[in-house]
């Protein structure tokens, strides 16, 4: 399973909020899939890193 957790505590220790993701281009229907653990598409894992200033692992983390 897929779990975003990282990203929400990534984005706390780094003071971004999801209104700046939203400023930079990430929308809400892909914001509702972050919460809901749902699947994102590359591109949007590689704009995450960018707007959080992150890499992948700090975004995502895989769970049997």
């Amino acid at each position: 399973m897929i779990d975003y957790g990282p990203l929400w505590e990534t984005m706390r220790r780094r003071g971004v909020s999801q209104y700046q993701l939203l400023q930079a281009g990430i929308d809400n229907k892909t914001l509702d899939s972050l919460k809901k653990n749902r699947n994102i598409t590359l591109l949007t894992l590689e704009k995450l890193c960018d707007i959080v200033g992150c890499e992948p692992g700090d975004v995502v983390k895989f769970v049997k």
